[in-house]
């Protein structure tokens, strides 16, 4: 037992607790590593919702945790991503709750242009595989936009380059969007400043740009590299207004220049494709308009001259009103004869039926009579006398039978009903007169249209030889008077017998006298 060592007695080495020991170890790490540099690749890579950065720095052999806090993270002019290699600038430290040490970064810069040529490659392929560069989603820049949306520093030479060059080839409405070029500030303000044209409505306060600029003048990959990041790529791509990228000068490339609709090797040049020139369109247009003047007057003139062949085809007017004109004056000539003809016909037709009317009336009196004689040859006055006392006694026990109230009421039942039928008969009596009035009425007129007594009306007159209508001067001559009806009224005359007969001229028709009115 006396050679146990024992525990509770003191010992030459010091006592530390925990966190004297960590805090001692914490001391000598940020004493002798306060300010160190580090080349290494990117693995781990962390980003929390707080805006710290958490990653790895690591080579072929080791691995150091490393943190960006978020105000230096917010700062940086490089975003870093996995696989990238750096050189970051910071101070080692520990972290007391994990038994760990890690360096705090204060600033991380790729190492080198080959790193930054490298991230960019592999940024392009894998936005390229995306689909955001192919040809099928770049929309045909406007002829002659209204309204220029550019995206730049207002204070630069490159809108001044713009605006002097639009100027001088066509004036137009310019809205600028300031942004940062380069630095930390400059991807978000410019991907903001894309979104934010397109959120533009149409017909707004503000007009709604028809074509968009993003330009920028030349510089290093370093400070180009915000037109190289994502988020400017996605808000180009997505951009609904036709975009021209001019950014840096003709050999710088970034990748806003394969997701715009189209690259401008410099802003100057952007300015040239956003605009045509505006003497070359106003000598276009004379040339048009020379070219319509001289086409007009061609086709005029051969339609005139075409009007002018078809005119001298066209037979004269007056030569087509010579035949219906001919036509119309015969058929006048032939009305009266046709009317008169027309009567006679009518007037020996109501003859024939007025003969045939008299023995049938007489025939049919004559047989009334008879019957009626023998009629009353049969009624004796006994017979009589016995029929008519038979049908006293059975009208004096119909009378019995009636009951007087029945037989009030059955009168006024008749009496309404007769009242009834009286009106009614009334109102079609009156409605069949009327109707028969007017078709009297239009009887009339169609009489006094055909008959002889308005063809008299206009200049004509009928002539008579006892009851017959003479229209031959062979009948005339036959007669020994002559009865002439005219309009208001008829003339006797007595015909020259020993006159001698008319020959008939074999003249010509003689053409009417110029001077006779045209019935058109």
């Amino acid at each position: 037992m006396d050679d146990l060592i024992d525990d509770d007695s003191p010992g030459n080495a010091p006592e530390f607790t925990v966190s004297e020991l960590s805090g001692a170890v914490k001391r000598t790490i940020e004493g002798s590593f306060a300010h160190v540099r580090v080349r290494g690749e990117i693995g781990r890579l962390s980003r929390p919702r707080s805006g710290h950065v958490y990653l790895d720095l690591k080579d072929d052999r080791s691995v150091l945790a490393s943190v960006i806090w978020k105000g230096v993270a917010s700062r940086l002019s490089h975003a870093p991503e996995e696989g990238m290699e750096v050189i970051a600038t910071g101070r080692l430290t520990t972290f007391a709750g994990q038994s760990k040490y890690q360096l705090v970064i204060e600033d991380l810069r790729p190492a080198g242009a080959g790193a930054l040529m490298a991230m960019l490659e592999k940024r392009r392929a894998a936005l390229a595989a995306e689909g955001l560069f192919d040809e099928s989603r770049k929309q045909k820049l406007p002829f002659l936009p209204d309204v220029i949306g550019v995206v730049t520093s207002p204070s630069g030479a490159v809108i001044r380059d713009i605006l002097h060059r639009l100027r001088d080839r066509f004036p137009r409405h310019v809205l600028i969007w300031p942004v940062a070029v380069q630095g930390e500030k400059c991807a978000p303000e410019v991907a903001r400043a894309i979104r934010g044209f397109n959120a533009m409505p149409e017909g707004g306060p503000i007009p709604r740009p028809d074509l968009l600029i993003v330009a920028r003048g030349g510089g290093s990959l370093e400070d180009l590299w915000g037109f190289n990041d994502e988020a400017v790529v996605r808000a180009a791509a997505d951009s609904r207004i036709p975009l021209i990228s001019a950014v840096g000068h003709e050999t710088d490339t970034t990748l806003i220049d394969f997701a715009s609709d189209q690259r401008a090797p410099t802003p100057t040049a952007a300015a040239e494709i956003a605009v045509p020139v505006r003497m070359d369109l106003l000598n276009w247009l004379r040339t048009q308009e020379g070219y319509l003047s001289r086409g007009v007057t061609q086709a005029l003139g051969l339609r005139r001259q075409r009007l002018g062949d078809l005119s001298r085809g066209l037979p004269r007017r007056d030569s087509l009103l010579d035949a219906p004109r001919q036509r119309l004056d015969r058929l006048v000539l032939q009305l009266g004869p046709a009317l008169r003809h027309a009567t006679q016909i009518r007037r020996r037709e109501l003859d024939h039926l007025a003969s045939n009317l008299n023995p049938a009336l007489e025939r049919a009196v004559s047989s009334k009579r008879l019957a009626l004689g023998r009629a009353s040859a049969g009624l004796s006055p006994a017979r009589l006398a016995s029929t008519l006392r038979s049908r006293r006694e059975r009208l004096t026990s119909l009378a019995g039978r009636l009951d007087p109230s029945r037989l009030s009421a059955r009168q006024s039942t008749a009496r309404d009903r007769l009242d009834d039928l009286s009106r009614r008969f009334d109102r079609a009596a009156r409605a069949d007169l009327r109707t028969r009035r007017d078709k009297l009425s239009s009887l009339g007129r169609l009489l006094a249209t055909l008959g002889y007594e308005a063809t008299l009306q206009r200049g004509y007159a009928v002539i008579r030889g006892g009851d017959n209508v003479v229209t031959r001067l062979a009948q005339a001559e036959g007669q020994p008077a002559l009865e002439i009806e005219f309009a208001d009224g008829k003339l006797g005359v007595t015909p020259a017998s020993a006159s001698p007969r008319p020959k008939a001229s074999k003249s010509p028709k003689k053409d009417p006298p110029p001077d006779q009115g045209s019935l058109f």
